[in-house]
């Protein structure tokens, strides 16, 4: 088994879960986050990570000696990121990419340098959104349904496959993850890094600090538990864009795997999601709110749509599903139900970074 294990962004949603949870079953394993604590609330996972037996590391993946602070390691757990789809759109585009790209290198080096393993978490938002947005669905009552009828390769009724085209616009954040996961493959080829690259739809969870541009599932109930006015952003207005839906425990149990059996998932590129079984449109996701919140909220109708969304994405597992078995298990009512039990009992705390 791994004797060290880094995970980047280790302070974050993902990367804090995912140290906390290797060290309870590893206890013996060396398990080191590494976070420059920018994103707000990320602070609050430090004694979360302390006591649980997890090395904190404060560091930021943009300056390479940073990375020497960590000494020699087995696997590195790649979940850094700055992940808003609409970061350097409205805003310059250096934090972003100097993040997700350069950040993403020094990685690579590093990992080269100490023979080290890598999983890389990258995002589904690196399928282009003019391919996207020629998905065709139907308009039901409270969501947009795909259609069995597409032009497009590598969409079906169970949503976005890997063989879903690459070309075209995809948003800055998209195109850094692509740009790193073209990187992976050329290290692995001249240098023999061995890599698996996962690419996430929606992730959702307790901790996870929920804005409007990310982590809309934990914003949801935020909103709900603390009754405050939420918006459906485009398409009319109707909340019916739809996202399927991840719980970190589900994510957790696949990486898992993956350490162990790295063999049969090595040298390839899987999307990794909550599957037509777990999506969820905004519309339903209010309902949800409400019942489990036991609170109803205002909602305001945006009509236009926001730059670089989409109208549907939903993953399609097929092909992750078939090396070793993994598939989600857990449903969208019960990370809502975790996602409420984490704010009721964090209530102070979590005031201030989401209410």
């Amino acid at each position: 088994m791994y004797k060290s294990i880094l995970i980047t962004g280790g302070c974050g949603f993902v990367g804090s879960n995912l140290a906390i949870k290797l060290k309870s079953k590893y206890s013996d394993t060396r398990i080191i986050a590494f976070d420059n604590l920018k994103r707000r609330g990320s602070e609050l996972n430090i004694s979360r990570l302390r006591g649980s037996g997890v090395e904190f590391i404060h560091g930021d993946l943009r300056n390479r000696s940073d990375l020497d602070l960590v000494g020699p390691i087995d696997l590195l757990i790649e979940a850094a990121a700055e992940p808003s789809v609409l970061a350097g759109i409205d805003n310059a585009p250096d934090y972003l990419l100097d993040t997700n790209l350069i950040g993403a290198i020094n990685c690579l080096n590093y990992a080269v340098r100490h023979k080290a393993k890598i999983i890389f978490l990258s995002t589904s938002r690196v399928y282009p959104i003019n391919h996207l947005n020629k998905v065709n669905f139907s308009h039901g009552e409270t969501r947009f349904e795909l259609l069995s009828d597409q032009s497009i390769q590598g969409c079906t009724l169970e949503g976005i496959s890997e063989q879903f085209p690459l070309t075209g616009p995809r948003s800055l954040y998209g195109t850094s993850k692509l740009s790193a996961e073209l990187l992976i493959e050329e290290y692995s080829e001249f240098y023999g890094l061995p890599f698996i690259i996962n690419r996430c739809g929606v992730l959702a969870g307790p901790w996870q600090m929920g804005k409007v541009d990310q982590g809309v599932v934990v914003l949801w109930v935020a909103r709900h538990f603390w009754k405050k006015d939420l918006s459906y952003i485009g398409y009319g207005g109707s909340g019916k864009q739809i996202r399927d839906v991840l719980h970190i425990d589900d994510l957790f149990t696949l990486i898992v795997d993956q350490m162990h059996n790295f063999h049969l998932y090595e040298r390839s590129t899987y999307n990794v999601g909550g599957g037509l079984n777990n999506s969820v449109s905004l519309s339903e996701l209010t309902e949800l709110c409400q019942k489990v919140t036991g609170n109803r909220v205002h909602i305001n109708k945006v009509f236009d749509t926001r730059q670089a969304d989409i109208p549907v994405y939903i993953t399609n597992n097929t092909a992750i599903t078939a090396v070793n078995g993994w598939a989600p298990t857990l449903p969208v009512e019960r990370t809502i139900n975790d996602i409420h039990k984490w704010i009721c009992d964090n209530e102070v705390s979590l005031n201030s970074i989401l209410n």
